[in-house]
């Protein structure tokens, strides 16, 4: 099976991939256990060291890889080298913090002295999407190697130079060899490598499909897992809030990464005595983006990542559109591109409210107060993050508590960041990325007690 490498916005051939034998998976799975062996007694100094130098190897180089993920995905290219910058700022990160977060934990005991220590666990295979390909891999791999870790990458098949790239920049900052992997596999690879006793735990980014089958493969093999799935999540405006300011933000954030992000802003839950306010400037910040080829700066949107998507996409709004919803703006598709677009009229039992529409489409639903929004924020399967609008904190914090997801942001928008948890509940997923948490989902946290 050819693994290709296609431009979404002009539908160009770029490059094609053989697909690696059982043979070759398994010559990559040896020589990741042999650098396990040596890579796990590497003390915290060495590994920062490679980890800076990954660092500074990823802003040298950050044209070039925006370009390939410009190339393969449909990246707009000023959001491609913030994606780079952002990988950096993760090496950064853990090289920084991961001696402070793996250090012994000490306990309190009746007598004697315990603690909890940190190993690490082995080779971990990480299943990973193509909408941010550089940086779902390194919120992965940058704690994981620092905890003296290993790993194998099955990347999304529309970006294989992305995935080789990543495996060079971090040979090229002097992380030996085997440490970490690209393997150009399809997902049908996905089960021979989770079976494999070398391979100890796994982590996905992706569908609640492709989550459920290797949560339940690597579950029969006893081995951990960590998914972040799909989201819906909801952007609360409070009739309290500053209107202006959060319907810019909330175009922002529904149009991250042509709006393929799982935790872009999705349902828009206004409270009716600013709805028509919010929707004012909502509209007209839709209308103020700036589409084009994504290879050009100037240009904010060019396509959705692939033909199919888009088309899925489009069945979603027709179908919700059959049932009573209305387009505000956008709604139509060419090919791969889809127009940003705002949905009204939106109720339960619509494609536009039951589902995640993983694209330029932002829904709109009208709370009758506070209490409201909240229902209607929790009444979805999705549990992933989600942002909350009001100029009364106190409240807004406590709001925050009722709202089933694994993030709420107050007066923000909804992004990632090293520095704090990242993952859902729900059918969104379970365990955490980043923080401290993140590096710690995949080591063995031992208790030493000594009389």
């Amino acid at each position: 099976m050819a693994i290709e490498s296609r431009n979404p916005f002009n539908n160009e051939l770029i490059k094609t991939f053989e697909e690696e034998t059982d043979h070759e998976i398994l010559k990559k799975i040896e020589l990741a256990q042999v650098a396990y062996l040596d890579w796990k007694s590497t003390n915290f100094t060495h590994r920062k060291e490679l980890m800076l130098k990954t660092a500074v190897l990823l802003r040298d180089r950050k044209e070039q890889y925006a370009h390939l993920m410009t190339q393969e995905m449909g990246k707009a290219k000023r959001e491609a080298i913030a994606e780079i910058e952002k990988c950096a700022l993760a090496c950064e990160y853990y090289a920084e913090k991961a001696d402070e977060f793996l250090s012994n934990k000490k306990l309190e005991v009746p007598e004697g002295e315990a603690y909890i220590a940190h190993d690490p666990i082995g080779i971990v295979l990480a299943v990973m999407p193509w909408n941010f390909p550089f940086w779902q891999v390194f919120r992965f791999i940058a704690p994981n190697l620092m905890a003296g870790n290993i790993g194998l990458l099955k990347h999304a098949s529309n970006v294989p130079q992305c995935a080789l790239a990543i495996e060079e920049v971090l040979i090229d900052a002097g992380f030996p060899k085997g440490c970490f992997q690209t393997l150009l596999v399809s997902s049908s690879k996905v089960n021979m490598i989770l079976d494999d006793d070398r391979v100890k735990a796994a982590t996905l980014t992706g569908s609640e499909v492709a989550g459920s089958k290797v949560a339940e493969r690597a579950g029969s093999k006893l081995k951990k897992t960590v998914l972040e799935l799909g989201g819906s999540d909801p952007f609360i405006v409070l009739e309290d809030a500053e209107v202006k300011g959060a319907a810019i933000s909330g175009a922002k954030a529904r149009m991250i990464n042509n709006g393929q992000s799982c935790i872009a802003a999705k349902r828009f839950i206004l409270e009716k005595s600013i709805a028509d306010e919010f929707l004012a400037y909502f509209k007209t910040e839709f209308e103020n983006i700036k589409i084009g080829n994504p290879a050009d700066e100037n240009f904010d949107y060019g396509s959705m990542a692939r033909e199919d998507l888009a088309i899925e996409l489009e069945e979603q709004v027709e179908k919700s559109i059959s049932q009573g919803a209305k387009v505000i703006i956008g709604g139509k598709r060419n090919k791969a591109f889809y127009e940003p677009t705002i949905l009204s009229n939106v109720t339960a039992g619509m494609p536009a409210y039951e589902e995640e529409l993983f694209g330029p489409v932002a829904v709109v639903l009208i709370a009758e107060d506070e209490h409201h929004a909240i229902e209607l924020a929790n009444d979805s399967r999705f549990g992933l993050g989600g942002s909350l609008w009001s100029k009364d904190i106190e409240k807004a914090k406590r709001l925050a508590r009722q709202i089933e997801s694994g993030a709420v942001y107050i007066n923000k928008l909804m992004a990632s960041h090293p520095a704090v948890p990242f993952g859902g509940v729900k059918m969104s997923g379970y365990g955490r990325e980043l923080s401290e948490l993140g590096i710690k989902e995949f080591v063995n946290q031992k208790t030493v007690w000594v009389a």
